[in-house]
């Protein structure tokens, strides 16, 4: 729609008409060396009141009058070239069918388009000059000197709008790159300096504020070299997100953000199967148990992306519930949700749910986590995560769901905790369901970074109190990737199972040390490990081990379509009718000594269920 109270619009209009007679007449005049025949000039004056209509309709219709042309940018100039274009061969193909093109000079219908193009583009750009220009700049002696990390894409942007608007704050001096080849090159007039090798010495000799940093690619261990080499320069440095985090272009300074632990991780950015994910869940109905949960929250922000008809919250916790339920109305504007307020395990509040609602899709995220609280209070994992998500199964069977996706975690594998075996014993539970016109599956993941559980929010706390930093042991290593990240994969994962049974391995890249982890965020924090902020080994805790595994013993892993999620192979003898009435029983004795909050017999239990079960001595 366009505005047509704005005056600006009157203006461009009147313009473009402008333009559109003057390149005409130019043409005729450039046609016959400034003298026009008067049989032309007729021609001409007849002519103008069908061209500028023509062109002006094709303006309209395909919207150039709906940008602001002080962001005037190469793409809309590429649009211009079109709708000019297009305008010529309009005008010449009329003439040539109604008139054969008897009497009018052929080269006039290329001389005026090229005449239309060059003004009606350089129109454009002069306003977001004379914008550009207009306000009060920054004196040249007043700014900061910047430099930039990388000579690519990220880089470019950056660069285009410190160039463009003269009223910031900057001067850029230059780039770093490592690519040998962009060495002495330039970009937007601006050289290659060096490589991030350089930068103390590139700092000192430019007298250098501040550094963005601009690589959209990099591993862990390139990000963290690029960041010591900041560090060590002392001047103030920023980082642009990956690329993947930027939406519809809007790319600039305010992107620009302190480096935070994820961007030392490296992870790349995850291509998405969306057409499959938007059949998975675009106008159905999705049911997220534990939504209020770190992966649950995030699982209900990405679904919501793909319009799904209803989305279905459950949690036990009424905060959490609340919080999830007021950011999906107000936040994303996506009303139609219902809060369901209770416990997994309660099987006649998930029938009511389930049959009042219908969903199609379950993800059930609902699960209690923390292994040393579980090792203390072991009939609560039996309670929530075993018999809670058995109700949860059944139930989805029961009302002819779909699709069943479980998050489990690599804990499960070879556990040597109550929280890991139970989880096990969940992924057996889904086995369990083989034939089911449900299609279960189970994703497998291990930390992530920002969760309620995990290290980093207690290490940002310790150092911010000054610490000391705590870490179990020298040695302990994890796997991790973002909320963001796992959540993304879990629906990627969601489309992809068949036959149902399926236990998906997210790829969870290169294990990382924790106590590696600790000194990166003291140092993101401007402090240096052992100086100013001591770190100190406390041991392993309960039911904790050195390093965490994606599969155990036995299990085949096969890839998948996508290249961060593998499957593993199944086990026919965990899928038979003798195997599920075993589980069945096993499960019923867990819930008895759960009642009796007898820890000994649920761990004995649990032992017989699991094989690799193997409880932490210390």
């Amino acid at each position: 729609m366009y505005n047509f109270k704005n005056v600006k619009f009157y203006i461009m209009v009147v313009s473009d008409l402008a333009i559109f007679a003057g390149s005409l007449c130019l043409a005729y005049l450039m046609r016959f060396d400034l003298d026009i025949p008067p049989l032309y000039q007729d021609q001409l004056i007849a002519a103008l009141p069908f061209v500028l209509p023509v062109k002006a309709a094709f303006f309209f219709v395909f919207g150039m009058y709906k940008g602001m042309w002080r962001f005037t940018s190469l793409a809309d100039s590429f649009r211009l070239l079109r709708v000019t274009l297009l305008q010529s061969l309009t005008l010449a193909v009329v003439m040539a069918y109604v008139f054969h093109f008897t009497g009018f000079p052929r080269s006039v219908f290329l001389m005026d388009w090229m005449l239309t193009l060059f003004a009606t583009t350089g129109l454009r750009i002069s306003i977001r000059t004379v914008y550009s220009l207009t306000g009060a700049p920054v004196p040249p002696s007043e700014r900061k000197i910047a430099l930039i990390v990388g000579a690519g894409r990220a880089g470019e942007l950056i660069c285009r709008e410190l160039m463009s608007n003269d009223r910031l704050n900057y001067h850029l001096a230059g780039f770093v790159d490592d690519n040998p080849g962009k060495r002495g090159r330039t970009l937007h007039n601006k050289p290659v300096l060096g490589t991030v090798a350089d930068l103390s010495a590139l700092v000192k000799k430019y007298e250098v504020d501040e550094i963005f940093i601009a690589v959209s690619e990099a591993s862990g261990e390139e990000m963290r070299r690029i960041v010591t080499a900041c560090e060590k320069t002392g001047a103030e440095h920023r980082i642009l997100p990956p690329m993947g985090e930027i939406m519809d272009g809007k790319v600039g300074l305010k992107m620009l953000r302190d480096v935070n632990y994820l961007d030392l991780l490296g992870r790349s950015q995850v291509e998405l199967d969306q057409a499959g994910i938007g059949e998975l869940l675009s106008g159905r109905t999705v049911l997220v148990t534990g939504c209020g949960g770190s992966i649950g929250s995030e699982l209900v922000r990405q679904i919501v992306r793909y319009a799904p008809a209803r989305l279905i919250l459950v949690d036990a916790s009424e905060y959490n519930l609340y919080q999830i339920q007021m950011e999906l109305i107000w936040e994303h504007k996506f009303t139609n949700c219902e809060a369901v307020l209770g416990n997994v395990s309660d099987a006649d509040l998930m029938n009511r749910t389930f049959g009042r609602f219908k969903p199609t899709v379950v993800f059930h995220a609902a699960a209690y986590k923390h292994v040393p609280m579980l090792e203390r209070n072991p009939w609560q994992a039996v309670a929530n995560n075993i018999l809670g998500t058995r109700t949860v199964m059944h139930t989805a069977h029961d009302h002819g769901v779909e699709r069943f996706v479980l998050v489990s975690t690599d804990k499960a594998v070879r556990p040597t905790n109550v929280m890991g075996a139970s989880k096990r014993v969940t992924e057996q539970l889904m086995h369990a369901f083989a034939g089911s016109p449900t299609v279960f599956m189970a994703v497998r993941f291990g930390n992530v970074v920002g969760s309620s559980g995990s290290v980093v929010p207690l290490f940002r706390r310790q150092i911010e109190m000054g610490g000391p930093v705590t870490v179990t042991h020298p040695e302990v290593t994890r796997y991790f990737m973002s909320i963001s990240e796992a959540s993304q994969l879990i629906l990627q994962a969601g489309t992809m199972g068949r036959a149902g049974g399926e236990i998906f391995i997210l790829d969870m890249g290169v294990p990382v040390k924790i106590a590696n982890m600790a000194e990166d965020l003291i140092r993101l924090s401007g402090k240096e490990p052992g100086r100013d902020i001591q770190i100190i080994f406390t041991g392993l805790r309960e039911g904790e081990k050195l390093f965490e595994e994606l599969i155990t013993a036995g299990e085949g892993i096969v890839r998948t379509e996508h290249e961060k999620i593998k499957v593993l192979k199944e086990f026919e003898a965990d899928r038979t009718p003798e195997r599920a009435q075993v589980l069945e029983a096993a499960v019923e004795q867990l819930a008895e000594a759960a009642h009796r909050y007898d820890g000994a017999a649920i761990r004995a239990l649990l032992r017989e269920l699991v094989a690799d079960y193997t409880p932490a001595d210390h």
